[in-house]
């Protein structure tokens, strides 16, 4: 139980819902419950968050669009920097408040998903990893 309430804490807190799950690691570290398991279920439920914002965004384009909220062409001409950048923008998703609107960013400007998903893990990992090791 302990694992699944950190996977739904880390899951929650990489949405754009404002919500934290480091204290839940540290907490749960402290209790003495396996660190790669923690580490393991953090990272997922993290990792699976960044993935809803990105379809978020990747499907709320169209509505923001026609809703008159979003221009198409400077989506385009953002999806070119973003396509030259996003790779370090990404890495950075880790970081509170920025982290998870670069997600749906990554999603509205349609970044290749395979790369999302490789950089969301290991900047989610590393996160929750320098968490453990600072404990």
């Amino acid at each position: 139980m302990v694992y699944l309430t950190l996977f739904v804490s880390a899951l929650v807190s990489a949405t754009l819902i404002p919500f934290g799950s480091e204290a839940l690691l540290i907490y749960d570290i402290k209790e003495g419950y396996n660190l790669y398991l923690l580490l393991f279920f953090a990272t997922l439920g993290n990792s699976l968050g960044s993935i809803i914002n990105y379809f978020l965004g990747l499907k709320g384009e169209e509505f923001l669009v026609r809703k008159k909220l979003l221009n198409k062409k400077r989506v385009l001409e953002t999806k070119k920097y973003f396509d030259k950048y996003g790779f370090w923008c990404i890495l950075l998703s880790w970081v509170p408040i920025i982290g998870d609107p670069i997600t749906f960013i990554a999603g509205v400007l349609k970044f290749n998903l395979k790369l999302f998903i490789l950089l969301i893990v290991i900047a989610k990992f590393s996160r929750y990893a320098f968490i453990a090791f600072l404990i």
